[in-house]
């Protein structure tokens, strides 16, 4: 009984962080929720190992991570196929400073994308991001640089129809 009360004292805690952190890794509120479904059936299934983790949410949080990746990758590699072509998407009920923010996460590397989420979204040290990434803190550091410094050109460039008129 100690073990499903844990769990769920887990679950109660922080399903909701980690739906918000998968869904500013994937832009979409349902598959971010999917992801985070699956992980905690993952983490029940092992639940003896997942409690002695230093962080069971971090480990909840880096399973609900790949498995959105990975279904971001599968449905991106259906898209391609059948499209052969970028399609624009538009997620409903955001405002255009949000958009911005999705298509600026998406347009970063992985690794980017994932340490600029931690870092800057979940308020997480660099030497949190270094454990939970698996990387040394130097590399955080460069990933953080790079996905600022892009971010920051993607997120001040002039549309093209008004740079075109100046």
């Amino acid at each position: 009984m100690r073990d499903a009360e844990e769990f769920d004292a887990l679950y109660a805690a922080c399903a909701g962080r980690i739906v918000g952190h998968v869904y500013l890794l994937t832009g979409n509120l349902n598959e971010a929720e999917d992801a985070v479904a699956e992980a905690f059936v993952r983490a029940w299934q092992r639940w003896q190992t997942v409690r002695e983790a230093d962080s069971p949410e971090a480990w909840v949080r880096r399973v609900a991570s790949r498995i959105a990746v990975s279904s971001w990758r599968k449905a991106m590699n259906r898209i391609r196929a059948h499209h052969r072509a970028a399609v624009e998407q538009s997620v409903p009920g955001l405002d255009e400073n949000h958009v911005a923010l999705l298509q600026a996460l998406r347009r970063l590397s992985a690794d980017e994308r994932r340490a600029v989420v931690l870092h800057h979204l979940n308020d997480l040290t660099v030497a949190q991001v270094a454990a939970e990434m698996q990387r040394p803190v130097g590399t955080v550091k460069t990933y953080l640089a790079r996905g600022r410094r892009a971010m920051a050109a993607m997120l001040t460039e002039e549309p093209q129809e008004e740079a075109s008129h100046g």
